[in-house]
């Protein structure tokens, strides 16, 4: 079968398009704005990428045309289609029918850590000589591929709450129907599909009313609003993660921390990755494990050797003693864990954060204010403003002088390169390509 993609670049479609090709589809596809990791992985797969939304692309005549979420009524291509009366589907459907029927399905959902939760226990699995199939909203380091098609009973999801599709405003994560689910964290995003938190927890409940009587909820303890959405009814058992009575972790030193269940301890461990929120995420991947049949010592033991996700604190480039930092956070309370987890590695050289408040919540300045909180714990911010519809200096001038916001990204990088000394930390936070600031910052510091 031939399927061509709309949105084949996004983190989802991406790993879409690459289980399709494993499956034995020819695969093509097409976007708009196309950039690492995901394009360079694409390319490295053979699978041909056409450059906007043309509706010339129908003469392609694929048998099937697999539509991304961020493709809207009035793109060329899709209103073609629709005239035409082609054969469409939206990708976690698609994903559904062809390849999680009849799978284990291990899902991670929530506001925070999907992406980082999701690869920690694949590579739980992997090590546990399980060999999952997966699809990650990212490229795990140890894999090097954000989506793997394999033999293996278990496949592992990042479990996305975003909507479906045009034509299905449904959360992606309930078409994947999973035994297993990890429910991280719960908070008012997506404020462009969402009215409030409310509407997102109805979502969650969905999600958890298609588990089975035999699968498992890992949830966390210290979320309010998941203790709510687990009141609306749950037919699964649940363990709780992040609470005494549950799944636990105390710290030893900066690396290392111990594991315990109903105060029972369960042995000791270490995560490259920094902060406490990194542990609470490796804590419910090995819950989640286990119930796949992976013993706890074996989960800690894989933990060890965990390499990282990329764009997840992934070191970029260190020019001059200053390190430049590749981050994914964009929600005010993932850019305030970020920053405390690079503090607790670096401790007290100085952090310059930079950032690009590029999400479609962030755009819509529903959380302007929260901002300057979350980006207490740097001692600099670098705020690029441009094509918001708030101006990003006055949501900043809380944090004084150490706060600055620009509209043109070359005066931002020759500013940052203009204070930034030996020992720095640049952390650079942005869910997209950020007009290529890292490498910019790494040329400019070497000049």
């Amino acid at each position: 079968m031939h399927i061509h993609i709309l949105g084949i670049c996004g983190t989802f479609m991406g790993g879409i398009a690459l289980l399709a090709r494993a499956a034995g589809h020819r695969v093509t596809g097409c976007d708009a704005n196309v950039y690492p990791p995901m394009s360079t992985q694409l390319e490295a797969e053979g699978i041909e990428l056409v450059e906007g939304y043309g509706a010339d692309q129908t003469r392609l005549e694929p048998d099937l045309f697999v539509i991304g979420n961020a493709i809207s009524r009035g793109n060329p291509l899709l209103e073609e289609i629709l005239d035409r009366n082609l054969a469409y589907v939206s990708g976690p459907q698609w994903l559904a029918e062809h390849v999680l029927r009849g799978k284990w399905v291990l899902g991670v959902a929530g506001t925070h850590g999907k992406t980082t939760t999701t690869s920690l226990l694949a590579w739980i699995l992997e090590e546990a000589g399980l060999k999952p199939g997966f699809l990650v909203g990212g490229v795990p380091q140890g894999f090097g591929v954000s989506a793997r098609l394999t033999e293996s009973p278990f496949f592992v999801i990042e479990a996305d709450e975003y909507d479906t599709a045009f034509c299905d405003k449904r959360s992606k994560f309930v078409h994947y129907r999973p035994r297993t689910v990890i429910l991280n964290n719960l908070e008012f995003d997506h404020a462009d599909i969402f009215g409030d938190l409310e509407a997102i927890e109805t979502q969650f409940h969905h999600l958890v009313r298609t588990l089975p009587r035999n699968g498992l909820v890992v949830a966390n303890g210290g979320e309010e609003s998941l203790k709510r959405v687990i009141a609306r009814g749950c037919w699964t058992p649940i363990e709780w993660f992040n609470d005494s009575g549950g799944w636990a972790f105390a710290s030893r030193d900066a690396e290392r921390f111990e594991v315990s269940l109903a105060g029972k301890p369960l042995g000791t461990t270490r995560l490259g990755l920094p902060g406490e929120h990194n542990r609470a995420n490796a804590v419910a991947a090995v819950a989640a494990a286990r119930h796949a049949g992976v013993p706890v010592d074996v989960a800690l033991k894989a933990l060890e050797t965990f390499p990282g996700v990329k764009r997840r604190l992934e070191v970029r480039g260190t020019v001059r003693g200053i390190t430049v930092y590749d981050d994914f956070a964009h929600h005010p309370t993932a850019i305030a864990a970020t920053i405390a987890g690079l503090r607790s590695k670096v401790g007290g050289k100085r952090i310059l954060a930079v950032l690009e408040p590029r999400s479609n919540t962030m755009k819509l300045g529903i959380m302007k204010a929260q901002l300057p909180g979350s980006l207490a714990g740097a001692e600099l911010t670098f705020c690029y403003g441009k094509g918001l519809g708030w101006d990003a200096g006055e949501a900043l001038t809380p944090l004084g002088d150490s706060a600055t916001a620009f509209d043109d990204l070359a005066d931002l990088v020759s500013a940052v390169a203009g204070v930034a000394r030996e020992g720095d930390q640049i952390l650079v936070m942005s869910n997209g390509g950020f007009g290529g600031v890292h490498q910019k910052l790494l040329d400019a510091l070497a000049r």
